[in-house]
C-alpha cells in the first residue's frame, strides 16, 4: 500500500523507501486487514507529514534518529490543537512507534524520542451489553409486526441479530458468511470464519439460530449458489451493515433500550453472559477471536459491576 501522492511530499527518499517496505510486513507478515494497514500509514503519515512541517524539510532517517521529545511533544500539542482527543492521539503514536521499531529493527536507525514520551491516558469504557431477555427479545419478528417489510426480511435481521448473539460474531464476520456455511453449520454444528487480519477461528451455532436462518432462507425470493452471501439486501447484493445497524435503532425504540443497544453490543452480551455462567476466560478468548487475552479480560471487570450493582440493589444495608 503506496504512500498517497500528497503525503509522500512529506517523506525523504530512503523514509518512504523504508515506510513502503513496514507495510509489505504488516500486511504479509503479520497479516493486517486493510482497514488496519489504512489507519497504520495514515497515522505515521500525519507524523512525518507535521515533521516536515516543524523541521521546514521532509525527515530523512538520520533526520528521524536525531528527533528530541521536544519535537514529539509538539506534534501532540499541534494535534490537540486541531481538536484531536486522547484515545486518537494514543492510536496516531501507536502507528508511528510502530514504523520507529521497524526501523530499529532492521538497522535503519533508533528513534528514541517516540518512546521516551509517555503516551496520553485514555478513560477505559467498559462494553455495555444488554440483558439475557432483551438479547432474546432481539430476535422475535413479531416486534416488527407493524413494519410495512416483507416477512423475508424480517426473518433476515431476526437471523443475523440471532447469529450475532449465540456466536458472539462481528458483523462483518457475520456478513462475510456464505450459504455454503450454513449446510456447513448444520451438519457440525460449527462455524469457520474468517475474523480480523484473515486469521479463521471456530465457533459453535445455537440450533435455535439455525433454524432462524433455514427459516430466512425459505422464505427468500431470491435463490442463489451457495457461494452466494448468507445475508443480502433487497436488491439481492451483499447486505450493508449499516441495515442492521437502523434495524437495531427500530428495535432499541420497541424494547427502550438505551443507545448503546448496537449489533456490536450482542457481541458484547455474548461473552458477558458466558462469563457469568461459569464460562473459561480462554475459552472465550478463542470463540471471540481475540490475539490477546488482556482483551478479554475487560469483560469480568464488566462482569464484576454487574454484581456490584446486584448487590447495591438487594441487600438492605448497601
Amino acid at each position: 500500500m503506496p504512500p498517497s501522492t500528497k503525503q509522500s511530499l512529506a517523506f525523504a527518499p530512503d523514509v518512504a523507501a523504508e515506510l513502503a517496505r513496514w507495510l509489505t510486513h504488516l500486511g504479509a507478515e503479520r497479516r493486517m486487514s486493510p482497514k488496519t494497514l489504512e489507519a497504520y500509514q495514515r497515522d505515521a503519515g500525519q507524523f512525518l507529514a507535521f515533521l516536515a512541517q516543524h523541521q521546514g524539510r521532509a525527515p530523512s532517517l538520520k533526520d528521524l534518529a536525531k528527533l528530541t521529545t521536544q519535537d514529539v511533544r509538539a506534534f501532540m500539542a499541534a494535534r490537540r490543537a486541531a481538536g484531536i482527543g486522547s484515545r486518537s492521539l494514543m492510536r496516531g503514536l501507536a502507528g508511528a512507534r510502530s514504523f520507529a521499531r521497524f526501523l530499529e529493527r532492521n538497522g535503519k536507525g533508533k528513534v528514541a524520542a517516540l518512546t521516551a514520551v509517555r503516551a496520553p491516558k485514555v478513560s477505559k469504557t467498559l462494553p455495555k451489553p444488554l440483558a439475557a431477555k432483551a438479547a432474546r427479545q432481539l430476535t422475535e419478528t413479531d416486534l416488527r409486526a407493524g413494519e410495512e417489510r416483507a416477512p423475508w426480511i424480517l426473518a433476515r435481521d431476526a437471523a443475523a441479530l440471532a447469529l450475532l448473539y449465540g456466536s458472539g460474531l462481528r458483523i462483518s464476520e457475520a456478513l462475510s458468511l456464505t450459504i455454503g456455511d450454513v449446510a456447513t453449520a448444520e451438519k457440525s454444528g460449527a462455524l469457520i470464519v474468517a475474523g480480523k487480519g484473515g486469521k479463521s477461528r471456530m465457533v459453535p451455532v445455537l440450533s435455535q439460530v439455525v433454524d432462524l436462518i433455514k427459516q430466512y432462507l425459505l422464505l427468500r425470493p431470491l435463490k442463489l449458489a451457495g457461494n452466494a452471501p448468507l445475508f443480502v439486501g433487497a436488491r439481492g447484493g451483499p447486505l450493508s451493515p449499516r441495515i442492521l445497524q437502523l434495524t437495531m435503532e427500530r428495535l432499541r425504540g420497541a424494547l427502550g433500550l438505551p443507545a448503546t443497544a448496537t449489533p456490536h453490543a450482542l457481541r458484547h452480551s455474548f461473552a458477558t453472559h458466558l462469563l457469568a455462567r461459569g464460562g473459561d476466560l480462554r475459552a472465550i478468548q478463542e470463540l471471540l477471536g481475540h490475539a490477546s487475552l488482556s482483551t478479554t479480560q475487560i469483560y469480568t471487570e464488566v462482569d464484576t459491576d454487574r454484581l456490584l450493582e446486584v448487590y447495591r440493589s438487594a441487600h438492605p444495608r448497601a
